[in-house]
């Protein structure tokens, strides 16, 4: 066996935040930050791991059966995804990874880490599947959700291994279609704020689904896909008044994104119309499902002042980065100042194309 290399980008969503896990669709892209795994082969039965980002270190035996995982051990549960689908380690390998994707940001270096583990063992040790990105992000979303009974959906693992900008239809008979770049870069901005990405995402999955829950007992042909914000004070008045903000922010978030969806797929997407989409997105994020963090509302509102054509928070909330569209004569003016108002880390980025074999 010969040495292999693996990069997987870092991804933003650009609209549908918390809306993946109620089987809507997510429009996300890529980005030019990117996780690399380099592995050599060595004469033993390990897989010998080495982060020196984060300094840390691991060793994995190549026939482990990990009957029992740790939380967030993603190499385990990759591990025991795939060879589900034939695809059985006979060989070690000292491995290195590196990576320039913010940690704890709300850009997906867990799933970019995760994508990365498993195309590097699909294509070392082969499978019983034909080994395409969709087949990726699929095994990535069995490792990180459904192994470990975590609240997620499909969009970031499906992003980071497709690339570019996708338009992905999460519900159960899942599908996506790329859609043409129009953005020249994106600028995204790092609160230095760590997010909380399980407790937010559990707690508002909680409340959203239980509101939708009463509604269809009430309804039984309802489906939120396909109920407009006309519909809202109809169906609320079953509900109790602390999930009435859930219910709205499910449907008014659904709209926004298939109004975004529209404005994509013209000939010329206006980034104006895109920017004010992608604001008042946040605002329901921040004002219905409230996670965002007052640090995040401060930049967002920087930018905003400084000529951004749109922003919000990237990710589940609680802290993290957000995204900015800004026009070009404007993005130097607008990172500055943004940096000059407590911003971590912002800098501009470039829709990237998936996971790949380098």
């Amino acid at each position: 066996m010969k040495s292999i290399c693996i990069e997987a980008p870092a991804r933003i969503c650009l609209f549908g935040d918390h809306q993946d896990y109620l089987g809507l669709p997510v429009i996300a892209c890529a980005i030019n930050r990117y996780i690399r795994l380099h592995a050599v082969p060595n004469t033993s039965s390990f897989f010998n791991i080495q982060m020196p980002d984060i300094k840390a270190q691991r060793q994995i035996l190549i026939d482990e059966p990990f009957q029992s995982l740790e939380s967030k051990d993603f190499f385990g549960s990759a591990l025991r995804v795939v060879r589900r689908y034939g695809c059985n380690p006979n060989q070690g390998f000292d491995i290195i990874i590196k990576s320039n994707i913010p940690i704890n940001a709300g850009v997906s270096s867990s799933s970019a880490l995760v994508v990365a583990w498993i195309q590097f063992l699909l294509e070392t040790f082969g499978c019983d599947h034909e080994i395409v990105p969709q087949f990726i992000a699929e095994l990535a979303y069995e490792a990180e959700v459904l192994e470990h009974n975590a609240p997620g959906g499909r969009m970031d693992m499906y992003t980071i291994a497709i690339g570019e900008i996708l338009y992905i239809d999460t519900s159960k008979n899942l599908s996506f279609e790329s859609i043409e770049n129009p953005f020249n870069e994106l600028i995204l901005v790092e609160s230095g704020v760590p997010k909380d990405t399980i407790q937010l995402l559990s707690n508002v999955k909680t409340k959203v689904s239980k509101a939708l829950d009463i509604v269809t007992s009430r309804y039984p042909d309802f489906n939120i896909a396909y109920v407009s914000i006309e519909d809202y004070d109809q169906l609320s008045l079953v509900l109790p008044e602390q999930l009435k903000p859930y219910f709205y922010a499910a449907i008014k978030n659904h709209e926004i994104t298939q109004k975004a969806h529209v404005e994509f797929k013209k000939e010329g997407p206006n980034l104006e119309s895109l920017g004010l989409l992608m604001t008042a997105h946040n605002n329901i994020l921040k004002d219905l499902l409230k996670v965002t963090v007052p640090k995040v509302d401060h930049l967002i509102n920087i930018a905003l002042e400084a000529g951004a054509l749109g922003a919000k928070i990237v990710g589940s909330g609680g802290g993290g980065s957000i995204v900015v569209i800004a026009p070009s004569n404007k993005s130097k003016l607008i990172i500055n100042t943004l940096l000059k108002a407590g911003a971590k880390k912002a800098y501009p980025v470039k829709v990237a194309k998936g996971s790949k074999r380098i």
